[in-house]
């Protein structure tokens, strides 16, 4: 069984539904036989520049200072609850298309959960920006991969036609924004839900296709 998971690096709900879907497939009896693929899926497809996320939120929702900062507690405050731990004040947005390239690159090596776990972390728990080259091989070095390598995809055009059509599919699958999940392109989950919508969908999938 696959589930394919759109998703952006710097969507706060992205990491959150990473981590409810983990737990979910902890309690799942035939998690073994399931492969969980990453897709891209470009918040800001758009961005020519970096800006601090805080005025980005403000500008995009017409909304003060203080209510980004309580907007961005509330979802730290779930973050927790998941175990992780998010540092929000200080993150910056910008175009994420580079990141997603490098991300299916690490899926033809066996490294794309790794190394996008590595980029959820250093984003959302260390306020560490992932949208230059430089930044990106940071994080990949993390992982094991090596300078060379990184560098040899992000110069070049690799993956820029997966990654619009990882994009393209997403829209025409319905999906409005991320995370979006979709068991055997059949049964589809829309944002970061409750574990146990997670589980009742696994198992009607797999009763499926049984």
């Amino acid at each position: 069984m696959i589930i394919d998971v759109w998703s952006d690096v710097v969507c706060p709900w992205c990491f959150i539904g990473k981590r409810r879907l983990e737990k979910a497939l902890e309690q799942f009896e035939h998690k073994d036989e399931i492969t969980v693929r990453h897709r891209a899926f470009e918040l800001a497809p758009d961005a020519t520049q970096t800006m601090p996320t805080s005025k980005l939120l403000a500008e995009k929702y017409r909304i003060s200072p203080d209510d980004v900062k309580a907007m961005q507690a509330n979802v730290c405050a779930i973050a927790d609850d998941e175990g992780l731990c998010y540092n929000l004040e200080e993150t910056l947005s910008g175009n994420t298309f580079d990141a997603h390239r490098l991300l299916l690159w690490a899926a033809t090596i066996g490294k794309q959960d790794e190394l996008l776990e590595a980029m959820y972390s250093s984003y959302f728990e260390k306020s560490l920006p992932l949208f230059s080259h430089s930044d990106l091989r940071s994080v990949a070095e993390t992982v094991g991969l090596t300078s060379a390598d990184v560098m040899n995809i992000l110069e070049s055009d690799q993956f820029k036609s997966e990654a619009i059509a990882d994009r393209q599919l997403a829209s025409q699958l319905g999906a409005t924004g991320v995370p979006f999940f979709v068991v055997d392109m059949k049964y589809a989950i829309s944002g970061a839900q409750p574990l146990e919508a997670f589980m009742q969908t696994l198992n009607t999938a797999w009763y499926e296709r049984s």
